[in-house]
């Protein structure tokens, strides 16, 4: 009997599996399953949604067979089971409903296509159902070989954690991680989203390969892929997001005549709106969510269970990384409390068209010229150093009197500034040029300016 983990493939749920009961006098009955999970070399789970025929079969008779697909050789395999139990919780339940639930956001089921239980089978049997969609060994002979260079995990996890460890601020942290992931592994799209104060949404702090367009782009916890990997920290991949997404489509179809369907929406996917592959890592240390690592391919399959562990551990390490950088700014920061250098002005050139900066305080929100740049606590600690410098004509700062300004509204514990700094910068860098936050040293920024400012309050936008 073949080996359930050599038929890796078939488990990625790029092809519909059929699943079939029988009563107990017999009577048969055949589903379409979205997938198939593999659990260890003996078992494989069935998630248990909307299966009630198949349920009541399995209840009368334990007995059933599925067929699995592989997605590139289209080889088709029949796999004998004996249910075993059903899970409402634990690892394997959680890492299926994680998924479903993401399926469930981006085509506005949540809450209605969720998962019930994960039903476990014994596998007693695998057999090659040979001719069946193409002749047997036809497909195998034209596939190439995995080159050994994709295989080079542990040589690729040194370089990471010598550059994660090299890092002196978070924006080193950001661009060692990204890099490495595109040069040792050939990613070309990843980003990296941070919770927002309130721990309620999420917000693009780095990117690759979407250029400036992604920084600052927010995902609510529990919405899409990214929101949904957030909320239950679990480690999500989708080898074919076009299958899956047709799959909550079509249920939602098929109920979409219950009221409280009317007025959901599908939600776009983040990144790129033609991802084919998807994979997201939650950035947990000591239990505390710190943000998310997400990559995306235009390509089918193109993450492999290799990619999965190894982005599991390289999250780890970038999650202790983001925390050890965080304590020593603080602690820095603390240390040279009262050390800054005195506080310089530099006027702004007549030569550069004047820029508005208008803040609406009722949302936290700062448009510049009529366009929208930045929101919340970004957009309070913006407002508070232009308004400084429109005042005073200072123009040094320091994170230490941010996170002690109690206006600005930062969390007592672990308030993440930099990282708010890093999104501003680069905000501005992107919708206002002439106007910067250049850093000077650990915890110490100044702002420059090549244009006067015009600043307008307002109640409401």
């Amino acid at each position: 009997m073949a080996a359930l983990s050599k038929l890796h493939r078939c488990f990625q749920g790029v092809m519909p599996s059929m699943l079939a009961t029988a009563s107990r006098d017999g009577t048969p009955n055949i589903t379409y399953l979205s997938q198939v999970h593999y659990v260890d070399e003996q078992h494989v789970a069935l998630s248990w949604q909307f299966f009630n025929k198949t349920r009541q079969n399995i209840a009368e008779n334990p007995h059933a067979s599925v067929q699995i697909y592989d997605p590139v050789t289209f080889q088709v395999y029949q796999l004998d089971l004996e249910y075993e139990r059903s899970e409402t919780q634990g690892s394997l339940f959680d890492s299926m409903a994680t998924r479903i639930d993401a399926i469930a956001s981006h085509t506005g089921m949540t809450g209605i296509f969720r998962l019930i239980g994960a039903d476990i089978y014994l596998v007693r049997a695998i057999r090659e159902i040979n001719g069946l969609l193409l002749p047997s060994g036809a497909a195998e002979e034209e596939i190439p070989a995995a080159p050994p260079s994709l295989r080079t995990e542990l040589s690729t996890l040194s370089a990471v954690a010598r550059r994660l460890g090299a890092a002196r601020d978070l924006d080193e942290l950001f661009a060692a991680l990204l890099s490495t992931l595109r040069d040792a592994l050939g990613f070309e799209h990843a980003m990296v989203l941070l919770p927002d104060e309130g721990g309620q949404r999420l917000y693009t702090v780095a990117s690759l390969g979407y250029g400036d367009a992604g920084i600052g782009a927010e995902v609510a916890l529990g919405e899409g892929l990214i929101g949904s990997v957030a909320e239950r920290r679990k480690t999500v991949r989708i080898a074919h997001v076009e299958s899956e997404l047709r799959y909550g489509r079509a249920i939602r179809s098929a109920t979409q005549g219950a009221d409280e369907l009317a007025s959901t929406r599908e939600i776009p996917l983040a990144g790129l709106a033609d991802a084919r592959s998807q994979l997201a890592i939650p950035l947990v240390a000591q239990e505390r969510l710190l943000g998310v690592l997400a990559v995306e391919s235009r390509r089918a399959l193109d993450f492999e269970d290799w990619h999965e562990a190894f982005l599991d551990v390289v999250g780890a390490q970038v999650a202790s990384a983001l925390d050890n950088v965080m304590l020593r700014a603080e602690a820095e920061e603390s240390r040279d409390l009262g050390k800054s250098e005195k506080p310089s002005s530099a006027p702004a050139s007549p030569a550069r068209k004047t820029r508005i900066f208008c803040f609406y305080k009722n949302d936290d929100c700062v448009f510049v010229d009529d366009e929208y740049l930045i929101r919340n606590l970004p957009g309070r600690i913006l407002w508070k150093i232009l308004k400084n410098h429109h005042e005073t004509g200072r123009s040094d700062f320091s994170n230490r009197e941010l996170r002690l300004d109690p206006t600005l509204g930062l969390p007592p514990i672990k308030d993440n500034l930099e990282s708010r700094l890093i999104l501003l910068r680069k905000r501005l860098e992107l919708k206002c040029t002439g106007v910067r936050l250049v850093p000077k040293c650990r915890g110490q920024f100044r702002l420059d300016l090549d244009c006067p400012l015009e600043l307008v309050e307002k109640d409401s936008s």
